[in-house]
C-alpha cells in the first residue's frame, strides 16, 4: 500500500506559498507558508500534518493493542504535540509529546499503560521518525 501528497511552492521562502495536496484528494491545494509555519498565521504546516498523523496512528494502534487484550475502548483521544526547534544547523523537530486519554471500564491502570507504550514504539508513524529516508530528485527544465 502507498499514499501520496505533493507540495507546490512558489516564490521566496519569506514571500513564498505553497499548498498540499493528497491523494484522497482530503487536501486540496490547501495553503501554507512561512508566515503558518514560523509564526502564528492561520493555515496549516508540515509538522501540524505530522502531529495529526502520528496522533491518528497512534491512537488506532493504542486500539489494536486493547483489543488484542480483549478491551473494547468506549473513546480514545489522542493530542499530539510536535516540537520544532532551531538547532546548530536550521531547523529539526526535536520531539513528540503524545497526551492520551481514554473512557475504557475495566482495565487496570499498568495494562493501560502497558498497551499505551506497545502503540507508541509499534505505530507506523512512530517508526518513521526513525526510519531511512530516501530520494529521488529531478531537475525540470523551464518550458
Amino acid at each position: 500500500m502507498q499514499r501520496t501528497a505533493t507540495a507546490v511552492w512558489n516564490g521566496t521562502l519569506r514571500e513564498g506559498k505553497g499548498s498540499i495536496s493528497t491523494q484522497s484528494g482530503f487536501l486540496t491545494d490547501t495553503p501554507y507558508s512561512f508566515a503558518t509555519r514560523f509564526e502564528s498565521a492561520k493555515g496549516t504546516n508540515p509538522e501540524e500534518l505530522i502531529a495529526a498523523a502520528h496522533a491518528g496512528c497512534f491512537t488506532m494502534a493504542l486500539d489494536a493493542q486493547l483489543t488484542t487484550m480483549h478491551f473494547s475502548p468506549e473513546k480514545l483521544r489522542t493530542t499530539a504535540t510536535v516540537a520544532l526547534d532551531k538547532v546548530d544547523n536550521g531547523w529539526a523537530i526535536t520531539k513528540v509529546h503524545l497526551d492520551v486519554a481514554a473512557h475504557l471500564p475495566g482495565i487496570s491502570a499498568s495494562d493501560f499503560e502497558a498497551a499505551a507504550l506497545g502503540a507508541k514504539e509499534n505505530c507506523p508513524i512512530s517508526k518513521l521518525l526513525k526510519a531511512e529516508i530516501t530520494m529521488t530528485a529531478h531537475l525540470e527544465q523551464a518550458a
